[in-house]
């Protein structure tokens, strides 16, 4: 790895994965979505922007991709349209950014003979666990449109690697969580919600377990899979091997901040029966055993760290409103 172009580089996950990947020395072309007001995420607010090259484009468009790859021996592929509320109101959004999206990239990576791409999936790809912990044999179920089209686009990249040897690998994380997350998920909705006073705080389903992971931790896993030889053509799970629901989730939260607290349930938050995904707890295995990797950060450490962020950045939040 000597020079890296990360997509998504703009947003939540991807922000993080820039600043390690500086940090490490190699040289950075983050890629973010163009827009009219030149804005470039969550980098504006990061120290080593003056050390990033950032290009502005569209995953959709195979040109800016083409382009933006030029030069570059690694690729980490975050771009995507990731909030699943949406995807039924415009699956086809999605398929254009995250199955095409997706196609530009390893079309592009074969034309210009990248040695290592990094493609981003998500635990949604498996719906809900038919066995726990999740390994990557668990069958891939998609109960959203969103995640069918990660399906779809792993299927894809997966496909190049078999078809042409294209050198892919495909990170499977579970649910990653810290400082600029977005306001859709569900750890900002509970604490933005309570460091602005609402007692009666609005969720949707509550009986869901989830596997979190510390930001930090996810994109120290995502480096360690880039640099590892034997994942080549391989699916692997980044995630903790443990899983709460989101209604203890709240209660620690709100133990954390020191308010007390009721849950209400909010109608338009809820996922249908057949579309929740009830269960997530990450087999982490194959992620240890070719790579080492090690969390830094227990749940309740992580939720610390993320409700200091969140208190010098709650103006961005809209806590009182729900957007889907």
């Amino acid at each position: 790895m000597k020079k890296v172009l990360i997509t998504g580089a703009g947003g939540f996950i991807g922000s993080h994965l820039t600043e390690l990947c500086v940090k490490r020395g190699y040289k950075v072309r983050a890629f973010v979505h163009y827009n009219s007001l030149n804005r470039w995420g969550w980098l504006e607010e990061s120290s080593i922007l003056k050390k990033v090259e950032v290009i502005s484009g569209d995953v959709r468009d195979f040109d800016s991709v083409f382009n933006a790859m030029k030069g570059c021996d690694t690729v980490f592929h975050l771009a995507a349209l990731i909030g699943i509320p949406y995807s039924y109101i415009s699956p086809l959004a999605y398929i254009k950014t995250n199955v095409e999206g997706t196609y530009n990239i390893v079309q592009a990576a074969k034309d210009l003979s990248v040695k290592n791409i990094v493609i981003t999936s998500t635990s949604e790809t498996y719906g809900t666990a038919q066995y726990v912990p999740i390994d990557e044999k668990h069958p891939c179920v998609g109960q959203s449109p969103y995640a069918a089209t990660k399906i779809a686009a792993d299927q894809i990249a997966l496909s190049y690697y078999r078809s042409f040897g294209l050198p892919v690998k495909v990170v499977r994380p579970f649910n990653t969580y810290g400082p600029r997350q977005s306001a859709r998920a569900v750890i900002p909705t509970i604490i933005t919600q309570i460091l602005n006073g609402i007692k009666q705080v609005q969720l949707g389903n509550t009986s869901p377990t989830r596997d979190l992971t510390y930001v930090t931790d996810t994109v120290e896993a995502f480096m360690a899979i880039a640099q590892c030889p034997k994942a080549y053509g391989e699916v692997i799970n980044i995630g903790m091997n443990t899983e709460i629901s989101v209604k203890d989730l709240s209660k620690m939260i709100s133990n954390i901040i020191n308010k007390d607290i009721k849950i209400v349930q909010d109608s338009q938050r809820i996922r249908g029966s057949v579309t929740e995904v009830e269960r997530l707890c990450c087999n982490n295995t194959k992620l240890i055993k070719l790579t080492g990797w090690k969390p830094v950060f227990n749940l309740q450490k992580g939720l610390k760290e993320t409700i200091d962020w969140l208190k010098g950045h709650l103006t961005i939040y809209k806590a009182n409103y729900y957007n889907i």
